[in-house]
């Protein structure tokens, strides 16, 4: 009798898992195909149960994706340039409360209340380097260009410590502060603390004139009805901010370092994932923690840039996490992370 029952749940559980993969595939459906693709990546108690590429990282060259593909994370990047601060400070060689003037003296004196926390959680009211860009710009900015325009301008959002806004000067500066308290650069400070120790071995900060990173996934914008390659803009070469290039085989190697110390210590993790910073008139956001946004039990993040969307989706109390990777400019992958997640979830 134990032996029916054993094979009737087995016989369960691979229906369960061949409709889940049903569903998956009907909402991939737009990454299928010649067209630029995605990578999508299910975690549930470590073990990756849907790991799948569709379409193309290169259409030019007929190079189709592949779970190795890797794709330029954007924003994704911020959790991995929050990472390498909190382990700079747990090495003693900066605190949270240092004011940002401390590292970067070149900034105004009007930014003296400006600390490394508040860059981490976005309460920093610095303006958009964006928004400073001179007219007529042609040459992609880098971090030092960054530096510059921020060093020029005393204007602010709000105080610092008195409001929300999401901020990718932030993350610039915080990548520079990682180079000034570490000295080492920072793509060389990536891959010695976190990459290498990870065995993330294909993951980079990729620069201009660095090493490029392997299989690599080129973006692509839909205009007028055909897809048109849109890799770079002027400010794809900032680094703090989101010029992580990685996989979803690299991404499962970090998501497992977020449930236990091989990385950060407990209590640096229980900062990147607390709310650090209260979050209004956003969907699906409550807070903001050190390079994660909060929604209830949720811990996610979004990155996106000229021909890339991707999301890491993470449900740490049922260990489950989905990351979808695509190198297009539509369609934002949130609700179909949610949608496939969903199957997967207890009530």
């Amino acid at each position: 009798m134990r032996h029916f029952a054993f094979l009737a749940a087995a016989l369960l559980a691979l229906v369960s898992s061949a409709s889940r993969a049903d569903d998956a595939a009907a909402l991939m459906q737009p990454y299928t195909g010649k067209v630029p693709g995605a990578a999508l990546l299910v975690l549930k108690d470590g073990k990756p149960v849907l790991r799948k590429a569709y379409g193309y990282a290169d259409l030019e060259h007929g190079v189709a994706a592949t779970p190795a593909t890797n794709y330029r994370l954007a924003s994704i990047s911020k959790q991995f340039t929050a990472a390498a601060i909190l382990l700079l400070a747990e090495d003693g060689k900066l605190k949270l409360d240092d004011s940002v003037r401390r590292w970067l003296p070149s900034l105004p004196a009007s930014d003296q209340g400006i600390t490394i926390h508040h860059l981490l959680s976005h309460a920093s009211g610095l303006i958009d380097y964006e928004d400073l860009m001179p007219p007529g710009t042609t040459r992609q900015l880098n971090d030092g260009d960054v530096l510059r325009m921020l060093s020029a301008e005393t204007r602010s959002y709000f105080a610092p410590g008195t409001g929300y806004r999401y901020s990718n000067s932030g993350y610039v500066l915080l990548g520079l502060i990682v180079e000034r308290a570490s000295g080492q650069r920072l793509p060389d400070f990536l891959r010695r603390r976190i990459f290498k120790p990870l065995h993330m071995d294909h993951t980079l900060l990729r620069e201009p004139d660095g090493p490029q990173p392997e299989h690599r996934a080129y973006g692509y914008s839909e205009q007028d009805g055909r897809w048109v390659c849109t890799d770079q803009d002027l400010t794809s070469a900032t680094r703090g901010d989101g010029g992580i290039y990685s996989s979803i085989d690299d991404l499962a190697r970090w998501d497992a370092a977020l449930y236990d110390g091989r990385l950060l210590k407990d209590a640096s993790r229980r900062l990147a994932f607390a709310a650090q910073n209260h979050v209004t008139g956003e969907a699906d956001v409550d807070a903001y923690g050190y390079g994660w946004r909060i929604h209830g039990e949720v811990r996610w993040h979004s990155g996106e840039s000229i021909g890339f969307r991707n999301v890491i989706v993470r449900w740490p109390k049922q260990r489950l996490t989905v990351i979808l990777l695509s190198n297009r400019n539509d369609p934002e992958p949130y609700r179909t992370a949610l949608d496939i997640a969903r199957p997967y979830l207890e009530p």
